[in-house]
């Protein structure tokens, strides 16, 4: 074809996509530009019309779509400081009317906007001036919330401002005055829970400001006296005529073993209706018994060494066994691939003689018809003609296509028993190798090998039991039911101490171990303290009860926490369960009376 028609050559691949990149990249800058400008634009006329916000708004999104456009940075510096004039007028007409809450906020935001508007700043610091004058005045006036709202609110824009933080610390000492003197108060009325309640709110509002937490212990130590629950322990009856034991059982050592965090006391004489029990006690017997128990242990010693058959052979051997008749099978696999492979070689030798057999025929009559072919054509004397005999067919007769193919699949066979008979002969000379290790261990190991010899050696053991054991009869009658009758209770409470004896003897390894028992004195203390706390834990099952009700009657008035007869409740029960206190009373009397620790009530 003529070069002057032929088309305009394509532009080859990797300038194609460097094109499209430039379009791309144009495309995205185009984009971005007509973004900036139209921003900038409507920045521009907001700013113009003073509609300040839009103005801002605009610039913003202008130096999103390009943060480093100067010239946009100053556009919004000017229309900040405008706005923050705007503002600043604004919050000068507000503060003339007296309204200083919205003046403050006002300045602060024109603040926000210029951050060296000296005015703006001024008239704050006026404002803020006037709110902590304000906050001083109804301080004097007691109106303590109102001025705690105003310092607050100075504080929550000038943290660090002096008269505010003083005038917070002079609201938290009136309060506590305040609730100081509203416990006395309840406190001379009677209402001991809630002027523990009152305490405790002054000690919190401000630490020191006023006696209330001396106060409050008072008060708590009162209510505790209160609904104490008594323990009347009568002296202890010794008619076993062990006073060692005894006076384990007094009253001294059963409030040692009661919690002390609990309002549970043990007295000896208790007034008129009050809750708790009176505790008989008499200490029948005291029965020391020691035993001594024969019994025989033995102890094994070497007696010495004879000849055994060595295990570790015995296992060898029998890997070595196995190993040869896995061999013998390998060896016989083997054999029956060298059959099979030799089998298919005679089979191929056959069939090649065959297809060359084949071959030399078809090549003789070829070649007996391309003579046949010469003396026809030498016979023809006109041009143009083809003697019959001259047939390319007699040539390509195809008669050892079956020979061939036969041939071609004897050889593909062959070929696989040859393969299989390799792979037979390797392992076969594995597993001989693993023949003959087996066979080198199993040899290199010795046939018996020395064990030791134990024997046992009986000897005579003694044990000696000492057990002392204290009979206690307990009678706990209820203070408040003296028509009960009593319910004695005899307990037996045994401590036990034992320990092996006997002789030495060196030759047989068995080291003499003489008696080590404890003395009887420790085991009938020990004996006493046992009763003690079992009789403590049953004063404890008794207090447990009460409480339960106490707690029970304050957790019905928890609906309105805040009442006076339900704090007196609620006080009382928080009392008794000063161990654990129960959180659904707690944290609901908390709550109605502003504690902020609840928990100080029972004195955590």
């Amino acid at each position: 074809m003529n070069a002057s028609v032929r088309g305009p050559c394509p532009a080859p691949a990797s300038s194609r996509r460097w094109l499209g990149a430039l379009a791309l990249a144009l495309a995205l800058a185009l984009t971005g530009c007509s973004a900036f400008s139209r921003a900038v634009k409507e920045g521009d006329l907001a700013s113009q019309e003073q509609q300040w916000a839009e103005a801002e708004a605009a610039y913003l999104r202008a130096l999103a779509a390009d943060p480093e456009a100067s010239e946009v940075k100053v556009k919004l510096g000017k229309v900040r400081q405008a706005w923050s004039e705007v503002v600043l007028a604004e919050a000068r007409s507000v503060h003339s009317t007296g309204e200083l809450d919205a003046a403050m906020k006002l300045l602060v935001r024109a603040l926000e906007l210029n951050a060296d508007n000296v005015s703006a700043r001024e008239l704050l610091s006026e404002v803020l001036n006037a709110r902590v004058a304000k906050g001083h005045a109804a301080l004097k006036a007691e109106r303590l919330q109102d001025a705690r709202a105003e310092f607050d609110a100075v504080l929550s824009v000038a943290p660090d401002h002096a008269a505010a933080k003083r005038g917070v610390d002079g609201v938290q000492v009136a309060w506590a005055r305040r609730w100081f003197g509203t416990g006395e108060g309840l406190e001379k009325a009677g209402k001991l829970g809630n002027a523990l309640v009152a305490y405790v709110r002054a000690d919190q509002e401000r630490v020191g400001a006023t006696a209330a937490r001396e106060r409050a212990e008072a008060v708590r130590q009162k209510l505790r006296d209160e609904v104490a629950f008594l323990v009347v322990a009568s002296p202890v009856e010794d008619r076993a005529g062990a006073p060692d034991v005894a006076q384990r059982l007094a009253a001294g050592r059963l409030a040692a073993m009661l919690p002390t965090k609990l309002p549970l006391r043990v007295v000896t004489e208790a007034p008129e209706g009050r809750e708790g029990v009176r505790l008989d006690l008499a200490l029948e017997r005291v029965l020391p018994l020691q035993v001594v128990e024969e019994s025989q242990r033995t102890q094994r010693y070497l007696a010495g060494n004879r000849s055994v058959p060595n295990p570790r052979r015995s296992g060898f051997e029998g890997k070595l066994l196995q190993a040869e008749r896995a061999l013998e099978d390998v060896e016989r696999k083997q054999a029956a691939a060298l059959r099979e492979y030799l089998r298919m070689q005679a089979e191929l030798g056959m069939v090649r003689v065959s297809a060359e057999r084949c071959r030399e025929r078809e090549r003789r009559e070829c070649r007996e018809a391309l003579h046949e072919c010469g003396e026809a054509a030498r016979e023809v004397s006109g041009p143009g003609q083809f003697p019959s005999e001259c047939n390319p067919k007699r040539c390509d007769t195809k008669a050892c296509v079956a020979e061939e193919v036969l041939l071609v699949a004897k050889a593909a066979a062959s070929l696989e028993k040859e393969k299989a008979l390799e792979a037979a002969l390797d392992k076969a000379e594995a597993q001989r190798t693993q023949v003959q290790r087996h066979r080198d261990t199993t040899f290199r190991e010795p046939i018996t090998v020395e064990e030791p010899m134990y024997s046992d050696f009986v000897f005579d053991v003694q044990l000696h039991r000492l057990t002392v054991t204290a009979t206690v009869t307990a009678v706990m009658r209820d203070l408040l039911k003296a028509q009960q009758v009593p319910a004695p209770n005899t307990q037996d409470y045994a401590v036990a101490h034992e320990d092996t004896a006997h002789k030495g003897y060196d030759r047989y390894g068995v080291l003499a171990d003489p008696v080590q028992l404890r003395n009887e004195l420790e085991l009938r203390v020990e004996a006493g303290d046992k009763a003690a706390a079992d009789l403590a834990l049953r004063v404890k099952e008794r207090f447990d009860a009460y409480r339960g009700k106490r707690v029970e009657d304050a957790r019905r008035g928890m609906v309105r926490p805040g009442a006076e007869d339900v704090v007196e409740t609620a006080v009382r029960a928080l009392l008794l369960t000063a161990d654990a206190p129960p959180q659904d009373i707690l944290q609901p009397l908390g709550r109605a009376r502003g504690l902020n620790r609840p928990e100080t009530l029972v004195g955590l």
